[in-house]
């Protein structure tokens, strides 16, 4: 038989993981699994990651995998036939919800997992030593860069100082105020400069925008921080050196701090995936969500994103729920959602790009079947709007779109210390300060973008390893990447440009 997978008992589908062409047999039924099948003889060429019929169906029924609906058939199925956007389309979700039924208490871990981190003032922790050049407004942006640029120098000289970032972004001025959009601007302004991966904060704006410094309140920010406008400090050039002046004078305190053993659960683990393609939500999701139970184990968090990319899988949240309010918080969530894309005119649906359907998604049910994987099993603790810092231990959940710049950006403003990415079709991505993990969902995206990636997760594919295996793997290397190993973006010299706060709003 050709290799292709039925994910669960009485999946109308299988998932094909390899390139299959007609008149080869795939089994139809789950290896080891309670529903005997003869399997199939496919009738037309599937790439690989695409789905096969198991059964003839008819026009209008309900199409399962992971046992779950993905969509209904748009035209006659035969069994055999290749499924996908020209046969199957999205239907509106119609689960119901039984908040906490599935939540378990979790075991903690023995052993004591640690890395070596910075401890910042306060009892935070950084897993990198940055400076960073923090701009209010877009018209800051350009000064900003410059400030950035001139002080590499000073930087270079202090071998315990990752770097300079500076901050910068399109927004900040022409907005409503008091208004949503800038409330969210300013949420995750405040939330990078208190970020512990930072040393000290270099705070630039031009000096008349919406969005003063002085609103910003980081007067009470933990983290060392020296403001200036440019207006005030007369010019550009003027402004420039005023701010290298400002980030030599935090230079010696940064350079002073040294990495310590510290345990597991001071890590807040940020979730995200990018260029999803089917394998995602068989490897390298379901990989990263083991990885994410160990931590947990260990007392740690993690943050699970991207509210358009669990749409029509929420039940399966918050049947985990710690608590109804939980559930209920995130329902309000995803309700924002709908009344958000139908007002412009959009459908949830659109969320598959054009990449995630090459790679064999079809539906944003089916991508969001395989995405929630990331978040492993153990309860969901709480739900954060974007931004907000997270204050719990365990599984938590923050409204983010599915972008990933602008999701990251709101992981991180809320104090995830490290991300990990996983992508199917290649992505390229970082996240300054912020180290970020690539998993990759099969090996032959790996193979021909090995420079990108961290972890082969096609592995689990190909029958080399299992997703606890893996996951295993994915834990031990986010906490030797937490004590300091660079990761393939960092290499690049990725996270520069990836600073993207979630614009809301009328621009004025």
């Amino acid at each position: 038989m050709a290799d292709a997978l039925v994910l669960r008992d009485g999946d109308d589908v299988a998932v094909a993981l390899g390139d299959i062409g007609p008149g080869e047999r795939v089994p139809g039924g789950v290896p080891g699994g309670n529903i005997a099948a003869p399997g199939v003889v496919v009738r037309a060429a599937v790439p690989a990651g695409h789905k096969i019929a198991l059964r003839d169906l008819p026009a209008g029924a309900r199409v399962h995998k992971y046992g779950e609906v993905i969509g209904a058939a748009t035209v006659p199925i035969e069994a055999g036939d290749h499924v996908h956007v020209h046969n199957l389309a999205f239907v509106p979700s119609a689960v119901s919800h039984d908040p906490g039924s599935r939540a378990r208490p979790v075991t903690p871990a023995p052993g004591g997992a640690t890395f070596d981190g910075f401890v910042r003032p306060g009892g935070r922790v950084g897993t990198r030593n940055y400076l960073g050049v923090l701009t209010s407004v877009n018209c800051s942006a350009t000064v900003a860069k410059l400030i950035a640029r001139k002080a590499q120098a000073l930087v270079e000289a202090s071998p315990h100082v990752d770097g300079v970032v500076a901050l910068t972004h399109g927004t900040g001025c022409g907005m409503a105020a008091p208004g949503e959009g800038l409330d969210i601007l300013r949420r995750t302004l405040s939330g990078y400069a208190a970020h512990p991966n930072f040393a000290g904060i270099v705070a630039v704006g031009l000096g008349c925008e919406v969005n003063q410094l002085a609103d910003l309140d980081l007067t009470g920010c933990p983290t060392p921080v020296r403001s200036l406008t440019i207006q005030e400090a007369g010019g550009t050039t003027a402004a420039a050196q005023a701010g290298v002046e400002a980030l030599a004078s935090l230079l010696p305190e940064a350079e002073s701090v040294r990495r310590t053993p510290v345990p597991a659960s001071e890590l807040i683990l940020g979730l995200n995936c990018g260029g999803s393609d089917a394998f995602s939500g068989m490897t390298a999701n379901p990989a990263l969500g083991s990885a994410v139970d160990l931590l947990v184990a260990h007392g740690g968090a993690a943050v699970l994103a991207e509210t358009p990319e669990i749409y029509g899988a929420e039940h399966m949240l918050t049947a985990r729920a710690a608590s109804t309010a939980v559930a209920d918080a995130l329902l309000a969530r995803i309700a924002w959602w709908d009344a958000y894309t139908a007002a412009s005119g959009a459908s949830m649906d659109a969320n598959p790009s054009p990449g995630n359907k090459a790679g064999g998604i079809t539906t944003i049910l089916e991508k969001s079947l395989g995405a929630i994987a990331k978040g492993g099993t153990t309860p969901l603790r709480g739900v954060y709007e974007y931004a907000q810092p997270v204050t719990a231990k365990g599984l938590v959940f923050m409204d983010t779109p599915g972008y990933d710049p602008v999701s990251v950006t709101g992981i991180v403003a809320g104090g995830a210390q490290l991300v990990c990415f996983t992508t199917g079709r290649g992505s390229v991505f970082g996240a300054k300060p912020v180290p970020s993990l690539k998993l990759c969902s099969n090996s032959r995206t790996y193979a021909a973008m090995a420079e990108d990636m961290d972890v082969n997760c096609g592995v689990i594919a190909d029958g080399q390893a299992t997703v606890a295996e893996v996951g295993k793997n994915i834990f031990d290397l986010v906490l030797a990447v937490a004590s300091g190993r660079a990761t393939a973006s960092e290499l690049l010299g990725f996270g520069d440009e990836e600073f993207a706060p979630w614009q809301l709003g009328a621009v004025l």
